[in-house]
């Protein structure tokens, strides 16, 4: 299942989990706390009956500019409180994000829709930038190109498609195709007739009209017959033919998307011109380049351990993927005197496209221990940072943290979390916007 399927089930499935209806009428927070009267509403308003008025005066009460946000909170006093549906506020389902909880089945985080990890000390990596280049993982691709020059006939799909193993992706018009479709049945015929012939000899040898010799020939006729219609047949098969005379079919050599397609009708292709780029994107390599003066450093970190890595690139401003150093190369460029360094990316949501030039940092162990959880476990909420903690069963609520360097798809906490804290790390963001949703509308609905 792709990223973006991942998020719109999992958003599915939490609207379900924590009940998001909208909370009604606004409420008074003060309201909420056991034992807590709500402030007089004015005379004025009293003695007119002006309904709307009472309406307002609520309204300021649940949502007034000196209320404390929960992230300004103690834990305790957010438990604690109780909504106007004369229940535990993070227990009901329709006031729960009011006090910044969110409740997550277990089926969520065991299904992975919801992906946890603990608050650890880490070693803080040192950074080396480099240039590098997305490009596909060969691996996972097939480039499909045409034996032999001829005119393209017919496109049978299109760029994105998806196609299985076999399936015929276009048909191309080949002279050297029909040559070889020809000679292809002229050794058929010729082996039939000499297969009829050996038949014959061979009947008259067993009544002794024929000789020994004139059986042998027959026989070394015939075996030679089969050879070249194997041969002719052999050939045609190699250059894929699948159609009327001079038709070539050229065929998906593996499941997959259509990546890259060079192919229009009547286009005249080429022996050594690949035409359709045929594979799964869901891991791309982003090849960089590495100077002389690093590879020392590299080669003894990569030895260690696999080095984590960031790739940036124009299109996602301020946007970093995570990726995994997974090859240094053997030899070094004479011409820029560099060495090649493959970082595995993962493309799960097709964000990153083959060609792209890229901002790589690849990250040495250093020797700076912090605390440490992953980067997107941290969120931002008009300009403060917090993750969302695990409290209790099913139940997580959002607390400030202080954050400080980045690495290798980790963030340094300086302050707001205790080592092995369990704290939301994919899936945080689309609970993020269930807890903020009062600040789109969602809680002063009639």
């Amino acid at each position: 299942m792709s990223a973006w399927a991942n998020k719109v089930v999992w958003r599915l499935t939490v609207c379900c989990a924590v009940g998001l209806y909208g909370c009604g009428k606004a409420s008074s927070a003060e309201a909420k706390r056991e034992g807590a009267p709500p402030p007089a509403a004015s005379a004025s308003a009293h003695a007119e009956g002006d309904g709307h008025a009472e309406h307002e005066e609520k309204e300021h009460e649940g949502h007034g500019d000196d209320e404390k946000s929960d992230l300004d909170r103690p834990l305790d006093e957010l438990f604690g409180m109780t909504c106007e549906h004369k229940k535990k506020t993070f227990e009901c389902d329709e006031c729960r994000y009011e006090v910044g909880v969110v409740r997550a089945p277990s089926a969520l985080t065991e299904g992975g829709l919801v992906k946890t990890a603990k608050a650890e000390r880490q070693k803080v990596a040192v950074p080396i930038t480099l240039t590098g280049e997305v490009r596909f993982d060969e691996r996972r691709v097939g480039h499909v190109s045409s034996q032999v020059e001829g005119v393209i006939k017919k496109v049978h799909v299109a760029l994105g498609d998806r196609v299985k193993a076999g399936q015929a992706l276009l048909e191309i018009d080949s002279i050297a195709v029909g040559d070889a479709q020809s000679a292809s049945l002229e050794a058929q015929a010729m082996l039939e007739l000499a297969r009829r012939n050996f038949d014959r000899v061979s009947a008259l040898r067993k009544e002794n009209i024929a000789s020994e010799k004139e059986f042998l020939e027959a026989k070394q006729e015939l075996e030679a017959a089969e050879i070249r219609a194997r041969g002719a047949s052999g050939k045609l098969a190699r250059l894929g033919s699948g159609g009327p005379r001079g038709g070539l079919a050229l065929r998906a050599p593996m499941d997959g998307t259509v990546l890259v397609m060079h192919a229009v009708s009547g286009e005249v292709v080429k022996s050594d011109e690949p035409l359709v780029t045929v594979g799964d994107n869901t891991t791309v390599w982003v090849w960089a380049d590495l100077y002389e003066r690093d590879i020392a450093a590299v080669r003894r970190g990569q030895a260690a351990q696999k080095l984590g890595a960031t790739i940036a690139v124009k299109a996602y401003q301020g946007q970093e993927f995570p990726g995994i150093v997974d090859m240094v190369s053997p030899a070094m460029d004479e011409s820029s005197r560099t060495v090649k360094v493959r970082v595995a990316v993962d493309n799960s949501d097709g964000s990153l496209l083959s060609g792209m030039f890229a901002a790589v940092k690849l990250f040495l162990p250093g020797t700076d221990e912090t605390l440490a959880v992953p980067r997107d476990a941290v969120l931002e909420d008009e300009g403060r940072s917090f993750v969302f903690v695990h409290h209790h069963d099913d139940y997580y609520v959002r607390r400030p943290v202080v954050v400080g360097r980045t690495w290798a798809g980790f963030i340094e906490v300086k302050n707001g979390l205790e080592p092995e804290q369990t704290v939301v790390a994919d899936g945080a963001f689309l609970m993020k916007s269930d807890v903020l949703r009062s600040k789109m509308g969602a809680g002063c609905a009639d």
